[in-house]
């Protein structure tokens, strides 16, 4: 079932599916038994299938273990079990390779970091095997395969997430490919069109030239057959959403959106809109305060083509952290 948005004329969002790791909050398959209760896990439950699996686990490490980990000595990197000389660099290929090629594509995934499995940017990876040898960072071999397989998903672990704005880029991302997929099930340029026409702003936050090639790919001149258009569009998509919005972008799409209303608002209303945009400029404020102004004025002036626009819900309220008032620094880049 779509999950009711609460904002002014969004439609329903549609369901993500995404791989998660089995450790945050769905059992207790650690290396040394325990389950690790993540919060943000625990809040995004509801609106997301999720699919738990445990790298470690599937290739028949038991619970508890000895643990393992990466290691680089004179060659290509391996997964070794120091305390038993193990090493299980084949099993954990094979099984990756398997998993992600029986998936069908899934929106996302969230993984345990500093995993020498699920880890994507910040395991330690050992000169060797011994103990106090010295590391260096980099990707777990789950973590890499998934960053291989799917280069467009939104992928992140669940350290770089306690960041307000890669958090808030991934429940985007999420949310936008969960709605698109949804627009390939049903095979129609109509619902295509649709899929660009209210993502227009979203999109003009990400990527200004992406958006504008989208538009091109749905305006389908030459005359494309629609699969090959639908597989052109989730190349750009993915392009266009790979990084969060700088604020130039947001202040870019801010005052176009101001421009439906300059009719209709007041001098002072006017005025007090470019004040808080100034300050947002400076870093003084956050951008969902003049989101929420604009969104205010959506509602009173029954805006039709800006309640239309995900750029001003793109994930449901119910994920938005209220703790997170004031930690978003405004306008850093």
């Amino acid at each position: 079932m779509p999950i009711t948005g609460g904002g002014a004329g969004v439609r329903p969002f549609a369901v993500p599916t995404g791989v998660v790791s089995k450790c945050l909050g769905f059992d207790h398959c650690r290396y040394n038994g325990q389950m690790i209760p993540d919060e943000f896990v625990e809040n995004l439950a509801p609106c997301v299938e999720f699919r738990p699996v445990c790298p470690e686990m599937e290739i028949g490490l038991g619970v508890p273990r000895d643990p393992i980990r990466v290691v680089v000595a004179g060659g290509a990197p391996r997964l070794m079990q120091p305390s038993t000389g193990r090493d299980v660099t084949e099993a954990m290929e094979a099984f990756a390779a398997s998993y992600l090629g029986g998936l069908s594509v899934p929106d996302g995934f969230l993984l345990k970091n500093r995993s020498p499995s699920c880890g994507l940017s910040d395991v330690k990876v050992y000169a060797s095997a011994d103990e106090g040898a010295r590391s260096v960072r980099g990707s777990g071999f789950f973590g890499a395969a998934v960053l291989a397989a799917f280069p467009r998903a939104a992928v992140e672990d669940e350290g770089r997430l306690k960041n307000f704005r890669l958090r808030q880029h991934f429940l985007t991302k999420l949310f936008t490919l969960a709605d698109f997929r949804a627009v390939k099930q049903a095979a129609a340029m109509s619902e295509l069109v649709a899929f660009q026409a209210r993502n227009k702003l979203l999109l003009m936050a990400y990527h200004q030239a992406e958006m504008r090639v989208l538009g091109r790919i749905v305006a389908n001149l030459d005359r494309r057959p629609l699969d090959e258009v639908l597989a052109r569009y989730a190349q750009h998509l993915g392009d266009a959403l790979a990084r969060p919005p700088r604020c130039t972008a947001h202040i870019n799409v801010l005052m176009h959106a101001l421009g439906y209303f300059s009719d209709g608002l007041s001098s002072a209303e006017k005025a007090f809109f470019l004040d808080s945009l100034q300050k947002y400029r400076d870093g003084k404020l956050p951008v969902a305060s003049l989101i929420s102004l604009l969104r205010s004025w959506i509602v009173r002036f029954q805006e039709p083509y800006l309640m239309r626009q995900t750029y001003f819900e793109p994930y449901p309220e119910a994920l938005i952290d209220l703790t997170d008032s004031g930690k978003e620094i405004a306008c850093a880049e």
